[in-house]
This record gives C-alpha cells, sequence and structure tokens, in this order.
C-alpha cells in the first residue's frame, strides 16, 4: 500500500511539472519566432527535453512501483534507476546542444557576420521562464527527498537546467536590446557558460545511475553503520563478508554472522530475525537482508 501511495505521489508531482513544461513550451516558441530570438527558440526546444522526460518519468516509476513476482524476485526497483540515467542522459544531450550552437553563434560573429537583435518579448519571455521553473525545481527536489525518489531528483535537476537556460537567454536578449547590435554575442557566450555548467549536472547524475546498473556498492559509511546494527543484536559476532547494493529506492545486503554453535536452531533464528528486524527499521520495510549464519563454540 505504501508502495502504491509513493508511486501516486510521484505521479502527481511529475504531471504538474509536465502541464508547466508543456506551456512554457508554447510560450517560448511563440515568444522566439515572434521576437526573433534563435535562443529562446532553443530554450523552448529545452522545455520540450524536460516534458518528454516527464513521460518517462510517469511511465518508469509506475514500473518500478510493481511487486516482486517470478522474473523479478527483488522487485522492479531498477527500472527508476534507469529512469534517472535517461533524464541524465538526455540533460547531458541538451547541454551539449546548447553548448554547440553557442560556439556555432559565436563563430559567425568572429567571422563579422551580425547576428539578429531579438525583441523584449523574447526577454519577457525568458524572465518568466527562469521564474516558474525554479519554483518546479524547489517543488519537485524537496518532494524528490521526501520520497527518497532519485528519479524526481533528476528531474528536478532538469526543471533548474531549464532556468539556467533561461538566464542565458535573457542575458544574452537582454543583453542585445539595452547595449545594441555590437552586443548580440552575449547570447551565445552565456549559452555556452550554461551549457558547460548543465554538462556538470549531468554527470552528477549519470555516476550514481551507472553505479546503481552495475551494482557497485553502498557508501562506506553506510556498511559501516549496517555492520554496527548487526554488532548491536545480542549474540551476534564477526558480522562479515559484507556485500551492498541498492535496487531503485531500496537497499539491499548480504552478511555471514557469527552465532553459539551450543544453541538450538529455533534460538539461532531468533537471532538472525533480530538482525533483519532492526534492518528494515533502519532502512526500510522494503529492503533485503540475507544472513549466512556460521557457528563458533564457547568455551
Amino acid at each position: 500500500m505504501e508502495i502504491m501511495k509513493r508511486e501516486t505521489e510521484i505521479a502527481r508531482v511529475t504531471l504538474a511539472g509536465s502541464v508547466v513544461n508543456l506551456l512554457l513550451v508554447g510560450l517560448k516558441a511563440l515568444a522566439g519566432v515572434a521576437g526573433h530570438s534563435s535562443a529562446m527558440v532553443s530554450d523552448a526546444v529545452h522545455s520540450l527535453s524536460d516534458f518528454l522526460t516527464d513521460l518517462v518519468v510517469l511511465v518508469f516509476v509506475r514500473l518500478s512501483a510493481r511487486p516482486q513476482d517470478e522474473s523479478h524476485d527483488y522487485g522492479h526497483g531498477k527500472f527508476e534507476t534507469l529512469a534517472t540515467l535517461l533524464i541524465g542522459l538526455a540533460l547531458a544531450a541538451a547541454a551539449v546542444g546548447i553548448v554547440v550552437n553557442g560556439a556555432i553563434q559565436l563563430a559567425r560573429w568572429l567571422q563579422g557576420e551580425s547576428l539578429p537583435g531579438p525583441g523584449k518579448i523574447a526577454l519577457w519571455a525568458a524572465l518568466i521562464s527562469i521564474v516558474i521553473k525554479e519554483l518546479l525545481f524547489q517543488y519537485t527536489r524537496i518532494k524528490g527527498k521526501k520520497l527518497d525518489s532519485r528519479a524526481l531528483e533528476a528531474n528536478a535537476w532538469h526543471h533548474r537546467s531549464d532556468a539556467l537556460s533561461s538566464i542565458g537567454a535573457a542575458i544574452g536578449i537582454g543583453g542585445s536590446i539595452l547595449l545594441g547590435e555590437r552586443w548580440t554575442v552575449l547570447d551565445p557566450l552565456a549559452s555556452i557558460v550554461v551549457g558547460a555548467m548543465l554538462v556538470k549536472v549531468a554527470w552528477d547524475l549519470l555516476g550514481p545511475s551507472f553505479g546503481e546498473l552495475t551494482d557497485s556498492s553502498l557508501p562506506a559509511e553506510t556498511e559501516r553503520e549496517m555492520l554496527e546494527i548487526i554488532q548491536g543484536v545480542p549474540g551476534v559476532e564477526d558480522p562479515h563478508h559484507l556485500r551492498t547494493r541498492r535496487i531503485g529506492n531500496c537497499i539491499a545486503a548480504e552478511v555471514h554472522i557469527r552465532l553459539d554453535g551450543n544453541q538450538t536452531l529455533e534460538q539461532a533464528h531468533e537471532k538472525a530475525s533480530e538482525v533483519e528486524r532492526r534492518f528494515r527499521d533502519r532502512f526500510g520495510a522494503q529492503s533485503h537482508i540475507i544472513i549466512h549464519m556460521e557457528p563458533f563454540k564457547n568455551a
């Protein structure tokens, strides 16, 4: 039930973002055409990429919320990780596109070509986009952290990337309007700087996603905390061979423990069950832990 509630909340947040993105696509496209601003048209394309990634989140988070079945014994959590990876790739593609487009315009300016001056309607569209997308970023990021959804957090950064893109467009458009035709080069220069920032954001999203999909271990501090929890159970000694990974928003671990070999199987099972209870109390009811018990003899 909790999984379905989480999925519904993620879908609600994402759907709100997708509606806003679709409206911004129309606003920016109209302002770009009416204001003769290639920067604003490019920004509209960026908002379109945001809208498409919203659709990715809606589809993949629904898949990740499915319970375990015969084909997925550990559930479908990695579908959410895959969604995060796709969002990161889309963000990287948008960032590279911004840099390349800015570089092309800069090269044209250096060769003596005059870049077109945009109209005020394009500047207003950029300013409105900055405010709306920053608010959407803050809302989506807060919800992503609350719901422990990496896909939502990744999508939040995609909203931020659109706000940064609009800042670059606003600087270029505003500079051209205020300073005259000689300064139309501000637009491509700002685009290059913003694009470079977005490449860094995309890299930060892609790294953890690749790590999860290739079953990289959890951070050392998390593993130390796991060992402390296990050692805190009376009668459990020498936890070792700890192996960890993430499955979407869940944590999975395998560990060997030593128990008194003179106790009954029922007593040993109760100790292992207590380890499981404490582990799930800390890392969530959907977390996975496999315990291998080894006997030792008390003198």
